[in-house]
């Protein structure tokens, strides 16, 4: 293909954007010079013209079969080449495309030993689990095994990261094809994610002959067992902890001896340091979840080692776990009973309070703030309806005066960030976050406030991956947000990224709430007759 132009060494992609517009418009006036150029490269074009059509023409005026080569080209001349290919290579393996992802490896080799700024893989992308994986569903829609395969054939590196990410995120068929293709190593815990009973006996027996101490690597393997649900293994394993730790085997059988035990730690696959302390922190989390305060009690007072300060991270998880589920008299319960928590002269980092304000539940706030002191910035002001300080954040003019982005929420928060695809961050999502948590609070003189400054209502914004107000709306309940939303014109139709579902999705599949469902789409359809 002879090219009529030439692409300039100092072009940008917003340039060529531009010609491809100011195409469509010379075109739509009878420009006899753009006439010329689209039939010269599109004979029968479909009128009126449009802007794919003019992005097409340019492209081939430049020698490129495409836009897409046109786009590429332009954005290595930027120096976005390889980082622009990443980004589509996990496009491409989000949708679960090998075709696309086998192109781009192709025409960038590096894909195959790329490395992000925190140290991701494009195989790591292929088969990292954002969640729990423990059901074949959850890891088809994690997971791309497909890509994963043809990455691994194609010469990409496994680092541990990536066996130990599908072994925590129970990704048996992850492992499987780690396994299948060669590359898995065989270890104690590896052999015991697959199952692998004469493996892991075989392993046991051969440690006996060692002089160091693996008490630390079987006590993890007899958890990881318990969490593929692997009883078999997860007995032998059982046994040599017990062996190592007689008084572990002591707690076992006074409690619900060693069926009853595995049992247990099978039906509750998340852990918390030991095998005994998962059990405690697991009895501890369900007592939550039952709003059974004197069961809460009773394991806080036999179990008093929880309170010191070797695990003040299981302490604060206790917190941001009745934070989720709304239970107030569980947080003034375990601070009663004075834990280390309260004693540390740095407190940990935790997530309580932003739980508390992006679920809705910004009437915990004061049981935390003695814990925790709530940031001045414009998302937390906005979340707690403190009306006048959200206001100090914003010029007469009405225009954000933030200063500098670091000291807001989630600008400040860089896995916030990475899980909404919001990197680098902006002023809009400070705006967009403080929009979402004034509505999920009911602070509706607020958000009305933040959308006349510029709030996004259709921003991407959702607690875990890009979705939008409306979806978090849906799943929690939140009739009072979901109707100021939708009265203010909120794209109903919008889809989040993981499950390319509706709010209206949302509420009848993930919540299973018919009534929400009803109300989302009820909403829809008097819509869509307004607009006739």
């Amino acid at each position: 293909m002879t090219p009529s132009k030439f692409l300039p060494s100092h072009s940008s992609f917003e340039s060529i954007r531009k010609q491809a517009k100011k195409l469509v418009r010379l075109f739509a006036t009878g420009n006899p010079d753009a006439l010329a150029r689209v039939h010269a490269h599109l004979p029968a074009p479909n009128l009126p013209l449009a802007l794919r059509d003019a992005q097409l023409v340019l492209a081939r005026e430049y020698g490129f079969a495409g836009w897409q080569d046109l786009r590429a080209a332009v954005l290595r001349q930027e120096g976005k080449g390889l980082e622009w290919a990443a980004a589509e290579a996990e496009r491409a393996i989000h949708d679960n495309s090998v075709e696309r992802l086998t192109q781009l490896v192709r025409e960038y080799p590096a894909l195959l030993s790329w490395r992000g700024d925190s140290g991701e893989s494009l195989l790591g992308f292929a088969t990292g689990s954002f969640g729990d994986s423990g059901d074949p569903h959850r890891e088809q829609m994690f997971t791309r095994l497909e890509c994963a395969e043809f990455l691994l054939d194609a010469g990409a590196i496994l680092n541990p990261a990536i066996w130990e990410d599908a072994i925590r995120a129970r990704a048996k068929g992850v492992l499987q094809l780690l396994s299948r293709k060669g590359v898995l190593p065989r270890n104690l815990a590896t052999l015991t994610a697959l199952g692998d009973y004469d493996g892991v006996r075989d392993y046991l027996d051969a440690s006996r002959a060692r002089p160091s101490n693996h008490a630390a690597a079987v006590t993890q393997a007899f958890l990881w067992a318990c969490r593929f649900d692997h009883r078999a293994v997860a007995a032998l394993l059982l046994d040599r902890c017990i062996e190592l730790d007689p008084a572990l085997g002591l707690r076992v059988e006074k409690w619900r001896g060693r069926s009853g035990f595995i049992d247990s730690l099978v039906e509750h696959p998340q852990t918390y340091g030991g095998p005994w302390q998962t059990v405690v922190m697991t009895e501890l989390l369900k007592a939550i979840d039952e709003d059974n305060l004197q069961e809460f009690t009773r394991w806080l007072q036999g179990e008093p080692d929880l309170l010191g300060e070797s695990h003040v991270a299981l302490q604060v998880e206790l917190l941001e776990h009745a934070v989720l589920k709304d239970r107030g008299p569980f947080i003034t319960r375990l601070l009663e009973f004075d834990p280390a928590l309260l004693r540390e002269v740095t407190r940990p980092p935790s997530s309580a309070l932003e739980f508390a304000l992006e679920y809705g539940k910004a009437h915990l706030i004061p049981l935390l703030t003695p814990i925790w002191p709530l940031p001045d910035d414009l998302c937390h002001v906005a979340g707690v309806g403190d009306f006048s300080r959200v206001k100090g954040w914003f010029d007469e003019a009405g225009r954000p005066r933030l200063g500098s982005l670091g000291q807001h929420y989630p600008a400040n928060d860089s896995s916030v960030l990475r899980n909404l695809h919001w990197t680098p961050a902006n002023a809009q999502h400070i705006l967009d976050v403080a929009l979402a948590w004034a509505c999920m609070n009911r602070h509706f003189e607020i958000a009305s406030f933040l959308l006349e400054r510029g709030a996004n209502i259709n921003t991407n914004w959702s607690t875990h991956e890009p979705a939008s107000i409306l979806h978090e709306c849906a799943v929690r309940g939140n009739y009072e947000a979901a109707q100021f939303l939708i009265s203010r014109g909120i794209d109903m139709t919008l889809r989040d990224y993981r499950w390319n579902a509706t709010a209206e999705g949302w509420a009848l599949h993930a919540a299973k709430d018919k009534k929400m469902a009803e109300f989302l789409a009820g909403a829809e359809s008097a819509r869509k007759v307004q607009s006739l």
